[in-house]
């Protein structure tokens, strides 16, 4: 696994031994970028200086893919040590330790935000659910800024319902893997009275 593009394009991705964790393919995540690239909605004006949010981040594949292509920042949540090992050695080894934050959180209960993402990528485990409740709790705790973008991918099979707050604008498949691109609206007076 590798960078696809940008100033680190080649440099290496490790990911940790065994299965629990499914790093994007290199291909998926060469599409995906593609996407927001030429997209009309986020077409040359997304990536560079983007605060990035990288949820359920594995290896930190795709946060560090927004950092080779001009993002500014990027913050890594996972809850398994491995993943964070991990993702803490693959930014050292690109020479980008302070351009990232690691947390070892729980997604669906995550802390308060201290800086808002403009653009931000989930990775759930496929099939449980996960999705709309992580991105409620990110919205509900200030993660996401209004009118930032969120990448969610998910078992091909499987459909997600975004809370109200989240407009799809795109989708696609690749292999087992689709990729629904959605718009943060913001919150709603209810969402920020915790109502």
């Amino acid at each position: 696994m590798r960078v696809v593009a940008g100033r680190h394009r080649g440099r290496a991705i490790q990911a940790p031994p065994g299965e629990d964790i499914r790093p994007t393919s290199d291909q998926a995540r060469q599409a995906v970028f593609n996407l927001l690239a030429h997209h009309p909605l986020t077409a040359g004006k997304l990536l560079a200086g983007a605060a990035v949010l990288d949820v359920f981040a594995g290896t930190g594949a795709m946060g560090l893919e927004a950092l080779s292509r001009g993002a500014t920042h990027a913050t890594f949540i996972d809850d398994a040590p491995g993943a964070i090992a991990c993702i803490r050695a693959n930014a050292a080894r690109l020479g980008e330790s302070k351009r990232v934050d690691v947390l070892r959180a729980d997604a669906l209960a995550p802390p308060q935000a201290q800086a808002q993402a403009t653009l931000a990528f989930l990775d759930p485990p496929y099939g449980k659910g996960m999705a709309a409740r992580a991105l409620e709790a990110l919205a509900r705790r200030g993660w996401l800024a209004p009118g930032g973008v969120v990448v969610v991918e998910h078992d091909a099979g499987e459909e997600i319902a975004p809370p109200p707050s989240f407009a799809p604008f795109d989708r696609r498949r690749y292999g087992r893997a689709r990729f629904s691109f959605l718009r943060y609206a913001g919150s709603t007076p209810l969402e920020e009275d915790g109502r």
